[in-house]
């Protein structure tokens, strides 16, 4: 079976994982008590409407219960939406997240995947709303993975009534956004469209993947209940419940790393470019970048795992993303990538 996404740490010795992009900052210290604490409840069924979940939840974005789902992760929220819609006509742009196709090919989906252009930094731009004639789904990302850049809210608007027009459903994954600040975010006017399904992940803002919590966002109850259906029973953990209902109460933590984020991304973005590396704009916890120095395998060679893009529809040979990590980790990697490219510089300046 092919690895599709980062943090193979199971495959390859590694002492610094730069393939995932969790947060910087660790797991808060109340989510970590909350999971100690939820031991003690392993012996019961986990409550199957999540009730305390959807209360903590939607008082932190101001949402109603019945307007919120939770599912394994989005990963199992993007499956159940499929199955539950059932999709004819796909649109993707691309270069994304390889799990929308994943989920795609469940359902036997036709699939438009629209290529995003390299030279305007893989932004979203007009052409895409030209796809979305005879499309059931669009799966828009903000901001994207694996490029880290946000689309604004004036755009995503524009995105969300040409699809309400022409009866297209658009599922938007904000998972990221918490890194970016939320004024980019379409929380406060979801309810302006009932076509539009928000799905977000406590997994990379909280550093928590191994728990797998997610949740979507809907005006649309019957859309709710329907999705809802292609979902198991009890699908939610204690674990995932007492731990979501702790993070519902960081809002603190989640500015905390925003304002670091943005600082230790500055710092890997000027190093990178100052190393001849290009460096596409981003305003997440990671960076997608060019180079044709063979940077994967030598990284690897030193105990340092990124993620290698080649398999992203949409990029080639060389794209490589690397996550945001603590001031100390970034160091490193500058230090050893600078090593690298001083081989390479050596190398070639031989005649090689």
């Amino acid at each position: 079976m092919e690895i599709i996404h980062g943090g193979d740490i199971y495959r390859n010795r590694i002492r610094l994982d730069f393939s995932v992009n969790v947060n910087p900052l660790g797991v808060p210290g109340s989510v970590k008590e909350s999971l100690r604490t939820a031991v003690d409840d392993c012996e019961k069924y986990p409550d199957i409407l999540s009730s305390g979940l959807k209360k903590a939840v939607g008082k932190a974005i101001n949402a109603p219960d019945d307007e919120l789902l939770f599912g394994n992760g989005a990963s199992e929220i993007f499956m159940a939406i499929v199955h539950a819609l059932r999709p004819k006509r796909m649109v993707i742009p691309v270069p994304s997240f390889y799990g929308y196709e994943h989920v795609s090919k469940a359902v036997e989906s036709e699939i438009l995947f629209y290529r995003l252009d390299a030279g305007n930094g893989f932004s979203a731009d007009e052409g895409l709303l030209g796809t979305l004639d005879g499309a059931d789904m669009l799966f828009f990302t903000n901001p994207n993975n694996p490029t880290g850049r946000l689309t604004d809210r004036k755009y995503i608007r524009r995105l969300l009534d040409v699809c309400l027009k022409k009866g297209v459903h658009v599922v938007l994954d904000e998972c990221f956004m918490p890194f970016c600040g939320e004024e980019n975010s379409m929380l406060g006017e979801y309810g302006n469209y009932p076509n539009l399904m928000i799905v977000r992940a406590f997994t990379k803002i909280f550093s928590i993947p191994g728990v797998r919590l997610g949740y979507m966002i809907c005006s649309d109850k019957k859309m709710i209940e329907k999705i809802s259906s292609q979902l198991p029973e009890w699908n939610i953990s204690v674990f995932a419940q007492k731990a979501g209902e702790a993070c519902a109460k960081e809002g603190g933590f989640i500015r905390k790393t925003a304002e670091y984020v943005g600082r230790e991304r500055i710092r890997l973005s000027d190093g990178l470019k100052g190393l001849g590396i290009k460096v596409f704009l981003s305003d997440a916890d990671f960076l997608l970048i060019y180079t044709e120095i063979p940077l994967y395998d030598e990284l690897l060679k030193r105990g340092i795992l990124i993620r290698d893009c080649k398999n992203f529809r949409g990029l080639k040979k060389g794209y490589y993303r690397i996550a945001v990590k603590n001031e100390t980790d970034n160091k490193e990697l500058l230090r050893k990538v600078g090593e690298i490219v001083d081989k390479y510089r050596i190398y070639a300046s031989k005649g090689h």
